[in-house]
């Protein structure tokens, strides 16, 4: 197949092929690592190791279909993005994920990148055995794979199942051992479906965490405002006398922010303090 390229400097461009659910987005670093590639696209995301360079993930899409439209780069300012990337970070080599040689080829189309000069295929990395435990993942809890670190994609799966995993694999006597985090997500096409917590249940941890904090001696009023990336928290305290405000005030909304995010797997958009009154013990 021949394709015209966009870009001045040589790009050799791999592609890691096989069915949806066995595994790729698992395995990609670590195929990346052991191929010198240093740059991946899975998904409508442009990745370097383990930071999201460029895009979005296609695993956001309401439907299967617009999930795979996204993942080929099919609108004008989606191709605009990754080309723009990679015209910035020049890259040697660049690795395709895709479920089928028609679907790399035609990503590697789609952004004006050179002919693919090698296909890996997960057959060639993955046990049969390996794949079939994948796909029943897949198809019994709905989870996906995105080879990035949770912190990078949290903002944009606000309010999905989001886990941390990481891989650490022995590459052999003498080499560098294989270390990377992935994250694991439960898209909005997924059957199982989205999830939302209520604002009650915002309530009880900042409850909570205000009767355990030093200095705080309860709330006091509460607001919940809730945006795409995350909700947005507005919250009244009354502080007890003595305690120094400003510190008070800042050691409990990193409090907040931190065990809401933890306990919630939510992305919290900001959260406001702010010291209605002041309580005298006696």
């Amino acid at each position: 197949m021949l394709i015209s390229t966009i870009f001045t400097n040589k790009i050799t461009v791999y592609a890691f092929v096989g069915p949806s659910g066995t595994g790729k987005s698992y395995r990609a670093q670590l195929v990346a690592s052991e191929n010198n590639i240093e740059y991946i696209i899975d998904d409508g995301l442009f990745i370097k190791d383990n930071e999201v360079i460029a895009g979005s993930s296609a695993k956001k899409a309401a439907t299967k279909i617009e999930t795979v439209k996204h993942a080929l780069f099919q609108t004008p300012e989606e191709k605009k993005e990754i080309q723009s990337a990679i015209r910035k970070y020049k890259p040697e080599s660049i690795m395709i994920l895709g479920t089928s040689d028609n679907m790399v080829h035609k990503i590697a189309e789609n952004l004006g990148l050179p002919a693919i000069s090698k296909i890996i295929r997960i057959e060639d990395i993955a046990t049969e055995e390996e794949m079939q435990t994948a796909r029943r993942i897949r198809v019994t809890e709905g989870k996906h794979v995105i080879p990035v670190p949770t912190f990078e994609i949290k903002k944009d799966f606000s309010g999905y199942i989001l886990d941390p995993l990481q891989i650490f694999k022995s590459k052999g006597l003498g080499k560098a051992p294989y270390v990377s985090e992935k994250s694991i997500i439960r898209p909005t096409f997924s059957y199982m479906g989205n999830f939302t917590i209520s604002d009650s249940v915002f309530r009880q941890i900042i409850e909570y965490l205000a009767y355990k904090a030093q200095g705080i001696y309860k709330l006091a009023k509460m607001r919940i405002t809730k945006y795409e990336e995350g909700p947005s928290i507005y919250i009244e305290v009354i502080v007890l006398y003595g305690y120094n405000l400003v510190e008070t005030l800042t050691d409990f909304k990193e409090k907040c922010k931190k065990e809401i995010e933890k306990l919630t797997a939510m992305n919290i958009r900001d959260i406001e303090i702010v010291a209605r009154g002041i309580e005298v013990e006696q």
